[in-house]
Order: structure tokens, then C-alpha cells, then sequence
């Protein structure tokens, strides 16, 4: 599947996994190292959590991997007729106007504007063109928006 990102958000995805794999990983070696020095390991507590978090991070490391690789970048469309991923729509709703900005699942964060493309909301606004009106059924109930503007 695709994950679709800013090249900001690819970056801060590629700093994550740079982390994880160099001091991350040496790290938890350090730990496991003295671990194995307190003696038992089967009733060794210490060396238990730290196995466990060796295996929360390869995980992770696993996961950012594949999600840089299967990453699509968005860019700002400038001039573009119709929103699409990367596009900031200014609307008019009963709430006064709103700005959103139409991002990937990773980069989503409402309180700042960016919705994801798979939101109820990012999925109604996908395609729709300038002047558009539409109402969009969401958990909170059917809310209604004017497309003003897209960039």
C-alpha cells in the first residue's frame, strides 16, 4: 500500500529510522550487555524488558522501512482545478471558513489543518472542484462545505 507524504514528513520518517538503527540499537545493546552480567537470565527482569524493547524497535525499524519504501511524495499543487492529495482547500462551512490541508495517514493531525486523504472528510474532498458545495455524513453528523479555494 501506498503511504503518501510530504518530503518534510519523509524526512522526519527517515531521521526516526536513522535513530532507531544507530544509537537506538546500540543502546539496548549496552543494556543487554550488563543485563547478562546480573546473573540467571531466565529470572533476570532487566534483561527481559530490554529483549522486549529490542523487539518493539526492530519492529518499528521494520515498519518505517517499508514505510519509506513504499512512499508516493506530495508536493503543493499550484493552479490545479480539482483537490487532490497535497492540495490546501479553504472552505466555507456553518462553522465560519475552515483551511485544510490534505495529507497521507501518517501526516495527519486536525488540530493543524491536515486531514488525512482517507478521513471521511479528505475522501469527500478528493476530486471536488472550486464553488462545489457538498455535504459530508462524519461521526459528529452531516456537515456542510463550500469549496472556496483551492491551492
Amino acid at each position: 500500500m501506498f503511504e503518501y507524504l510530504s518530503a518534510e514528513g519523509l524526512e522526519k520518517l527517515k531521521e526516526e529510522l536513522h535513530e532507531l538503527k544507530t544509537k537506538k540499537r546500540k543502546e539496548i545493546a549496552t543494556r543487554l550487555e550488563h543485563a547478562k552480567t546480573l546473573g540467571d537470565l531466565s529470572e533476570n527482569a532487566e534483561y527481559q524488558e530490554t529483549k522486549e524493547e529490542q523487539t518493539l524497535v526492530e519492529n518499528k525499524i521494520v515498519e518505517l522501512e517499508e514505510m519509506i519504501r513504499n512512499a508516493v511524495l506530495i508536493g503543493t499543487q499550484h493552479g490545479t482545478d480539482a483537490v487532490t492529495i497535497g492540495s490546501t482547500v479553504r472552505v466555507h462551512s456553518d462553522r465560519g471558513e475552515e483551511v485544510f490541508t490534505i495529507v497521507g495517514s501518517e501526516e495527519a493531525n486536525p488540530a493543524d489543518g491536515k486531514i488525512s486523504n482517507e478521513s471521511p472528510l479528505g475522501r469527500a474532498f478528493l476530486g471536488r472542484k472550486r464553488r462545489e458545495k457538498l455535504e459530508i455524513k462524519t461521526p459528529a453528523g452531516v456537515l456542510a462545505y463550500e469549496i472556496v479555494e483551492i491551492k
